[in-house]
């Protein structure tokens, strides 16, 4: 059927339902069920069709999502999809993991009126998942192949993006990654509770059928040097993503029980995909997690999933400061994840491993340069969380890329990112960068985005190649 726009003076805003905590603390399952063609038709139906569209400005990608709630309200599910994944290259995972209340729907003009946003992130969802279980989700073919080849490092979201679009435009492409999958942090990193993993493979045998080729357990720099890397191809793309882990920088963080958030996350990530993992178990284990921001939720949420006998999640600012998703916190709080708000780490205590974390209290205090309020300690306010497992989740860094790949002459920055020009090219020429391993550690949406660019700037670059060897 089709539905009227501007529905929101009479609809009410629905998120998709959630199994209850109970019931999903039991297992690595997606919390939330679909929505139904009637209830995804309905909440498009809520979308106010801005003349200025906050929620696609907001969008990294620029999606047109009027436009396809617009589609989804009248039932045209085909043509939804086309548009969705005309401006994103796996929608189907930023419809489950972006953070939408900080994006398009945080920026939706029914949340700023309080009538609630339109449901952006669940209707993307529905909609892919319509398109393909009815098969409207097909490989890439180009209609003739150019003859140019890319190769690119990383088989993470800023590479897989950029794969999709050079094959597109017709290059043999081959993606290599250090890893035995493809996928990045989207298999390593993100666990299934947000992000199952046939979802993601779902996705990479589509562009296996594409044509692009695909080299698993390959180190740059060991296995192929990179000069042969370059002399294989006529552009190379670096998407490493950033996989070192923040140091803690206090006493007794070399001790046992204590981990990296990435470690942790991989080993279970693993066994949710069939492998035999027993290090890094949470189980009957008293668990704190240092951190903020979106990694340290899943690291709480994976702990309580374990069986663990408590998780707390140590933060030295206030909720309304925390850099994570406000709904990744609800669900953890629903899960059972105790916070210590306004708190942070001095030591971890023990002798021969981890036991404890010796914390103190902060007050806010003066804001810092980005305008957010600095964490001060309150003097005498010491305490002891008893632990016997530390996950440290205080962000990400790059690493060492020129050394890794015993190449010198590639430019990095003072935070070790790889630097680029406009067009995401290095200092190497027909050497291109995009995703974390450029911008810092972000969000799947940006790596997406990254990708997407650096596939524009690689086809031009590549048909001048072609051009000037024609003439």
């Amino acid at each position: 059927m089709s539905r009227k726009m501007l529905q929101f003076t009479h609809l009410h805003q629905r998120q998709p339902d959630k199994r209850g905590a109970a019931e999903r603390r039991k297992d690595f399952g997606e919390i939330s069920t679909a929505f139904g063609v009637p209830q995804a038709g309905e909440q498009a139906s809520r979308c106010e069709q801005c003349g200025i569209p906050f929620c696609s400005i907001h969008c990294p990608l620029g999606n047109n999502v009027p436009d396809w709630l617009m589609l989804v309200a009248q039932d045209r599910l085909e043509e939804a999809y086309a548009v969705s994944s005309s401006t994103n290259t796996f929608p189907e995972i930023c419809g489950r993991i972006c953070p939408q209340d900080r994006l398009c729907e945080g920026n939706c003009v029914l949340e700023q009126s309080l009538h609630g946003n339109v449901t952006i992130g669940a209707v993307e969802k529905h909609i892919t998942e319509t398109a393909f279980t009815e098969g409207w989700v097909r490989p890439v073919l180009p209609g003739a192949e150019s003859g140019r080849s890319v190769g690119i490092v990383g088989g993470g979201p800023a590479g897989l993006a950029a794969a999709e679009a050079l094959r597109r435009k017709g290059h043999a492409v081959t993606v290599y990654d250090r890893h035995d999958r493809m996928g990045g942090l989207l298999i390593y990193g993100i666990p299934g509770f947000k992000l199952e993993k046939d979802v993601v493979e779902r996705r990479i045998r589509l562009l296996a059928e594409s044509g692009v080729r695909f080299e698993t357990g390959v180190e740059i720099g060991g296995t192929v040097t990179f000069a042969e890397l370059r002399r294989r191809h006529d552009a190379v793309l670096i998407a490493t993503g950033v996989y070192k882990a923040k140091p803690l920088g206090i006493a007794g963080s070399e001790l046992p029980g204590v981990h990296a958030a990435l470690d942790y996350l991989i080993a279970q990530n693993r066994r949710d995909l069939g492998e035999t993992v027993a290090e890094l178990n949470a189980a009957g284990k008293n668990v704190v997690v240092i951190g903020g921001g979106d990694t340290a939720m899943d690291c709480v949420r994976t702990a309580i999933r374990q069986g663990a006998r408590s998780v707390k999640c140590l933060y030295r600012r206030d909720r309304a400061n925390m850099p994570g998703s406000k709904r990744e916190v609800a669900h953890a709080e629903e899960e059972g994840v105790e916070f210590v708000w306004m708190a942070a780490p001095e030591a971890i205590a023990g002798k021969d491993k981890a036991e404890g974390v010796k914390a103190v209290r902060m007050h806010l205090g003066m804001a810092d340069a980005s305008g957010r309020q600095s964490p001060v300690a309150i003097e005498g306010s010491g305490f002891t969380l008893a632990s016997d497992m530390v996950i440290a989740a205080l962000g990400f860094d790059p690493e060492d890329v020129p050394a890794l790949f015993a190449e010198p002459g590639l430019k990095v920055s003072k935070w070790s990112t790889v630097e680029t020009d406009v067009a995401l090219m290095t200092s190497l020429d027909g050497v291109f960068a995009a995703g974390d391993i450029v911008r810092g550690a972000s969000l799947v949406v940006w790596a997406i985005k990254d990708g997407r660019d650096a596939a524009e700037s690689i086809h031009r670059y590549v048909s001048a190649k072609s051009a000037q060897a024609a003439e």
